[in-house]
């Protein structure tokens, strides 16, 4: 059973920084694209960042520029740096697989909150 744990969010004034990883178990990590996502408070929750097996990185329009995703396959381990936070950036972020139709569950998710 494949089992995703988030880390590294927290309460960060805007313009700040902050870097979440995710663990993935379960599955042969290397082998999938993963993806960042978050669901803000009323809002359905939006892919922001993915990341190919290859390496290849692909941002939504709302943090390009400002977000970076990496993996480390010797880790299992996908990474998001987030810089020049926003207050619009604040809300649950998860990882998953990127792909249309999700196979895995997810995990606890990182709060992130970026105060104005």
């Amino acid at each position: 059973q494949v089992r995703l744990v988030e880390s590294g969010g927290g309460l960060v004034q805007a313009g700040g920084s902050l870097r979440l990883s995710c663990v993935v178990s379960g599955v042969s990590f290397s082998l999938y694209n993963m993806g960042w996502y978050r669901q803000a408070p009323g809002k359905r929750r939006e892919l922001v960042a993915g990341i190919t097996d290859g390496g290849m990185a692909n941002y939504a329009d709302s943090v390009k520029g400002r977000f970076t995703i990496s993996r480390d396959n010797a880790r299992d381990t996908v990474y998001l740096q987030m810089n020049t936070l926003k207050p619009g950036d604040t809300a649950i972020y998860y990882c998953n697989e990127d792909r249309a139709q999700i196979r895995w569950n997810w995990g606890q998710g990182t709060q992130v909150t970026v105060s104005s």
